[in-house]
């Protein structure tokens, strides 16, 4: 289950992702926010609170991601992605050389600082 969170600054994006993910979380919630977030600010930030394994995407969802990334690839500003999974981390990380935009990996404590990267392009000061 996607679901949004809240106290994310008005401009991003921000998702928590729990349990299963299937095609129609993307559908009927992660789509339509990222759509009125482009169309209201001209550009996404986007986060996405990773509590939950991979297998628990199924391939819908994982293809439904892939199509929102194309759609709107000239509009990805920053984007985040908030896990413990080192492999995910380093994903991340790799991706941010291929797409447009900046794509950075937060560990779960540094929720915080992700959603301020995310909305400002830089980290808060300890």
């Amino acid at each position: 289950m996607i679901t949004i969170i809240p106290e994310a600054p008005e401009n991003v994006a921000a998702f928590n992702a729990t349990g299963e993910i299937t095609r129609e979380d993307f559908e009927n919630l992660v789509i339509p926010h990222v759509k009125e977030k482009v169309d209201e600010f001209g550009e996404l930030n986007y986060l996405l609170y990773l509590d939950t394994d991979l297998d628990k995407f199924t391939m819908g969802a994982w293809l439904q991601d892939a199509l929102l990334g194309l759609k709107n690839l000239s509009k990805w500003n920053r984007a985040a992605i908030v896990t413990d999974k080192e492999a995910v981390q380093n994903f991340t990380d790799i991706f941010s050389v291929l797409m447009p935009g900046e794509f950075k990996s937060f560990p779960k404590e540094n929720l915080y600082n992700a959603l301020y990267w995310c909305k400002n392009g830089n980290e808060v000061e300890v």
